[in-house]
């Protein structure tokens, strides 16, 4: 059986955030119905070929969620039991997956063991199932005992995962979550913190109830086999290449992101055998465009996310290309309430991700396949995708202008994104990619079809049938390229060995350089949306 993690393409909404809730539980008196929200959005997350949403913390907490109060009641913030079982229900109905945040290394202040705690001291039941209480000494909240805190914030106090019956609660909490909300994995939040006996527990346990239940850890730094692994998780964050997915577009320097693909998952690769979760930006950390140098390499980042080896996930608002950054240690900015809006249905990036869903779902070798570096400068880049008989390339070129790049291979391939046909030409197919363009090319039988050449071109195509020594004055001016930029044609050449007509052209801007291309592909029509228009536009000399 194929686990379905391989096919996910994943959906991430911090709830609190994404609904409006207040900050503080406290500001709410009665119980809200946000969390239905999401239902909503589930047809615009099929429009994305979205199949798997993960849910930050959505149970009881004072603040953010993390600092969680009842592992088996939803935060009233968001809604009631009833109301998330609603919730699931529809997004299992729609075919999409449900993974929930499981915060299990810290509890809140709030959380009943705790408060039961605070109130009997060292007659409490409960003072075993925190970490390092000692009644020799004081909290920073002015608490008669000192406690091990997540990370020195002491609002979050760190479980004694150690302790049977707090593994026993954790367990039975998990266990009614599958009942209630037949969820089909977690996210394990701070799992470089978590005891690794508590995730061998938690793996056989899971598995037991759910066969394909899938557990992904968060982890920043270290070698992430230590935690993915048979016996602990499935899977964890792929921060290496978070970083390097747009660093290596703000430096202009591909070598980066190449170096950790092809030490992740290249010949030899140390995480071959896994399917890391690999996303551009989260709850944590700040938005892409308001990241990257340029947004012009938004589509870039995104065509190489669901292009690499992994599992590709959207954050949400992302996709509208939201901005969004931390401010003097908040993460609000992050975590914003977003509505759906014509605009932002119709949004470019949306439209792009679109595409890129469609692609993999329909490209087994973007799912199961391994992974070959084909072609690396520090503007451009080229891998492929291999998987039985199907071999998926993703093209980049970050630079300020259109790059002539080539592919050694005897198959023709056709540009996914514009279905563009280039021909393998003595071993090796030949194409072109705009500034801050990517493309996906995938092997095929078609060839271009060329439309009846223009009239402009007539005298042209009768006269390179002789020695052309001059240029002809019918074919010099100025053209536009489909996707925008200009050019000045030169002269009309041809081919030493074939005859073959070609056109001589310049770049009037940016680095002005000269490109050929055959004649008829100059004057041929390409379809770009569903629609037939020229590859070149004539604007005047």
């Amino acid at each position: 059986m194929t686990h379905w993690i391989k096919q996910a393409q994943f959906y991430h909404i911090y709830p609190l955030g994404f609904c409006g809730a207040p900050q503080y539980a406290s500001e709410e008196k009665e119980t809200a119905h946000r969390i239905k929200k999401i239902i909503s959005w589930i047809e615009h997350l099929k429009a994305m070929h979205i199949n798997a949403l993960y849910l930050g913390p959505i149970f009881s907490s004072f603040e953010h969620g993390y600092d969680t109060s009842d592992y088996r009641l939803l935060d009233h913030r968001l809604g009631t039991n009833e109301d998330m079982m609603e919730v699931a229900n529809a997004l299992h109905e729609n075919g999409i997956r449900l993974v929930l945040d499981g915060v299990f290394n810290h509890v809140g202040r709030e959380f009943w063991a705790f408060q039961d705690l605070l109130e009997k001291g060292e007659s409490s039941p409960y003072k075993d199932w925190f970490h390092h209480v000692n009644f020799h000494g004081s909290s920073p909240y002015g608490d008669p005992f000192s406690y091990e805190s997540w990370e020195g914030h002491y609002n979050l106090v760190k479980l004694n995962l150690r302790n049977e019956e707090v593994i026993r609660y954790l367990l039975d909490s998990v266990g009614y979550w599958i009942d209630a909300f037949d969820i089909d994995g977690l996210r394990l939040d701070a799992a470089d913190c978590i005891d690794h006996d508590f995730f061998r527990r938690l793996k056989a346990y899971t598995k037991a109830r759910k066969d394909d239940f899938w557990l992904m850890g968060e982890i920043i730094h270290g070698n992430y086999a230590v935690w993915a692994n048979p016996d602990m998780l499935d899977s964890v964050t792929n921060y290496e290449c978070y970083k390097g997915l747009y660093s290596s577009h703000n430096s202009k320097n591909y070598f980066e992101i190449a170096y950790s693909l092809n030490r992740q998952f290249g010949n030899g690769g140390i995480y071959q055998n896994l399917d890391l979760y690999n996303f551009v930006d989260n709850h944590d950390v700040n938005r892409l465009s308001s990241t990257l140098n340029n947004t012009s390499d938004l589509e870039n980042v995104y065509t190489m996310l669901y292009a690499m080896p992994g599992i590709p996930s959207i954050y949400y608002g992302s996709e509208f290309s939201c901005e969004g950054v931390k401010q003097r240690g908040s993460d609000a900015n992050l975590r914003p309430c977003l509505e759906l809006t014509p605009n932002n249905r119709t949004h470019p990036l949306v439209k792009h991700i679109k595409k890129l869903g469609e692609i993999r779902a329909n490209h087994p070798a973007l799912c199961f396949g391994n992974y070959e570096q084909v072609m690396l400068k520090n503007e451009q880049y080229i891998f492929v995708r291999k998987y039985e008989k199907e071999s998926v390339y993703a093209a980049f070129n970050c630079a300020d202008s259109e790059q002539s790049l080539t592919i050694q291979t005897t198959q023709s391939l056709k540009n996914a994104f514009t279905n563009e046909v280039y021909v393998s030409k003595n071993n090796q197919v030949q194409f072109s990619l705009g500034s801050h363009e990517s493309a996906i090319l995938l092997e095929t039988s078609m060839k271009p079809s060329v439309k009846k050449t223009k009239p402009v071109f007539k005298k042209a195509m009768k006269e390179t049938k002789e020695t052309i020594t001059q240029p002809l004055s019918i074919q010099i001016g100025h053209y536009r390229h489909f996707k925008g930029n200009d050019y000045a044609v030169l002269y009309i050449a041809k081919h030493s060995e074939t005859q073959e007509p070609y056109v001589v052209y310049r770049a009037l801007y940016g680095e002005c350089n000269v490109w050929i291309r055959p004649l008829s592909m100059f004057v041929e029509n390409v379809e770009v949306d569903g629609q037939k228009v020229p590859r070149f536009t004539y604007i005047g000399k």
